[in-house]
């Protein structure tokens, strides 16, 4: 009988060590929030580059300064924006059971991909070619929000089901460095230099 009782323990302990390791199983890999994050900071050196050249031909200093002034607003909105889908996806998974924390997050990933489609229109409109006084040049943005949306949405849809197997200290961890400093986007007045 015991030798039974030992059989089964050893192979359960080999059924986790292969699940937990499967191929196809989920990682629970957020790095793409820092890649999100440098995308959106990338994109402010350009758009006052952009403004810079048009101020550089009208001879006009007041066109970067009031552009910085309306970008800034754009991107406060996108920052605090970020701020909110993060915590908020964390939350989606820490306080709901599995359905509602799916929804949940569905609808927060809804929300921020509306935030960043309004923040590209915003400075695809203000750079684009044949745009402001006809200066040339298309500026070319790494910034495509429908993809950031959906590697997003797809990474914490992953760490939810790699936190199924956490305890809950450990997801709490785990799911707390998402609101770490290195995931929060610059401030405006550092970028905007």
């Amino acid at each position: 009988m015991k030798r039974y009782n030992l059989l089964i323990v050893l192979l359960l302990l080999i059924f986790n060590l292969t699940t937990a390791q499967k191929k196809g199983s989920p990682a629970a890999d957020l790095s793409i929030l820092k890649d999100t994050k440098s995308k959106i900071e990338a994109t402010v050196p350009l758009v006052i580059q952009h403004l810079q050249t048009i101020a550089t031909k009208e001879g006009d200093n007041n066109i970067v300064n009031n552009g910085k002034i309306a970008l800034g607003k754009e991107y406060g909105i996108l920052e605090s924006e970020w701020f909110l889908y993060r915590n908020n996806m964390k939350n989606c998974i820490l306080n709901n059971s599995s359905k509602k924390a799916k929804k949940c997050m569905e609808y927060h990933n809804n929300m921020f991909r509306g935030t960043m489609i309004n923040y590209n229109n915003y400075i695809t409109n203000l750079t684009r070619k044949n745009g402001y006084l006809g200066v040339d040049g298309d500026t070319k943005f790494d910034f495509k929000p429908a993809d950031i949306a959906t590697k997003l949405s797809e990474a914490y849809f992953n760490a939810h089901e790699a936190t199924g197997r956490m305890k809950a200290d450990q997801k709490r961890d785990f799911l707390g460095q998402t609101m770490s400093d290195d995931n929060k986007l610059t401030p405006y007045a550092q970028l905007a230099q």
